[in-house]
């Protein structure tokens, strides 16, 4: 059997899908892989094509009938996630903000800690930039744009895992690894292993896995691409706690009490 599975051209995806990649792990199954960002597999995953991908926490509230969340290779943030950054110290009442897609997790949280701002959505790669040359007031960075900043001379406006820190004493939920409702669960219990074993590999080699990662780093060095890699494979990856559960529905929770949508059942495979 052959399964199309996707991931995002991001270091700690590479990282996580190293093992199972380069044949570190057994595989009862062919792979097709399909690399692309977090938002064109959000918007990919609506259409039914993908057998497992990576998929943002938000966008899953949308797709629960097509896909279960496997507790294997969640990207979660403790004690660091997305921020918010400008040239300069602003009020971000009203400004124009860029985002990475508006089925991002980032996203979600930015609605639900500001009320009243003007959403720009662009990829990801090119917010730092546009917020450099002044074509909008402020940007929503994901991935390793979180460390590498300051380089651009950027200022943090808003720490999004400080305000929902201090909201919920959880930890912070941004994607997951999702698989087809259409697939045996045989099958899809064996992806999960495997999934496990590969996470497992780049946890115990993982300066092996992150010089293969270093390909996905745009412009990081080796140090900072397997410190950014270690932030979100770590071992809420491994398997999901009951914690990120519990805040995975805090979050449903809030997203449907803002009217944004109804609150999905969680099913998770463990």
């Amino acid at each position: 059997m052959k399964l199309r599975v996707a991931h995002t051209p991001d270091a700690d995806d590479a990282f996580m899908f190293y093992a199972m990649i380069s044949g570190k792990v057994p595989l009862p199954f062919e792979i097709e892989h399909i690399i692309m960002d977090i938002e064109a597999l959000n918007e990919l995953a609506f259409k039914g094509n993908l057998d497992v991908t990576a998929l943002s926490v938000h966008a899953y509230a949308y797709l629960s009938d097509k896909y279960r969340i496997l507790s294997a290779g969640a990207s979660v943030g403790d004690g660091y996630g997305p921020i918010i950054v400008a040239k300069e110290k602003i009020d971000l009442e009203g400004k124009r903000i860029a985002i990475p897609g508006k089925y991002t997790t980032a996203y979600l949280y930015l609605k639900l800690a500001i009320e009243n701002f003007k959403p720009v959505e662009m990829r990801f790669d090119e917010i730092m930039d546009a917020v450099k040359k002044g074509d909008v007031d402020a940007g929503l960075l994901i991935h390793e744009g979180q460390i590498t900043y300051k380089k651009l001379g950027l200022v943090k406006i808003l720490d999004l895992w400080e305000w929902w820190k201090e909201l919920t004493n959880l930890p912070m939920p941004l994607g997951v690894n999702v698989i087809s409702r259409g697939i045996d669960e045989k099958i899809q219990r064996e992806f999960l292993k495997a999934m496990k074993l590969s996470i497992e590999y780049a946890l115990k080699n993982s300066e092996e896995a992150a010089r293969y990662a270093m390909k996905y780093s745009r412009g990081m060095s080796f140090e900072e691409t397997l410190r950014f890699a270690r932030m979100y494979v770590n071992e809420y990856t491994y398997e999901m706690p009951k914690s990120v559960l519990k805040a995975i529905e805090k979050l449903f929770e809030m997203g449907e009490e803002r009217g944004f949508f109804k609150k999905p059942e969680l099913d998770v495979l463990f």
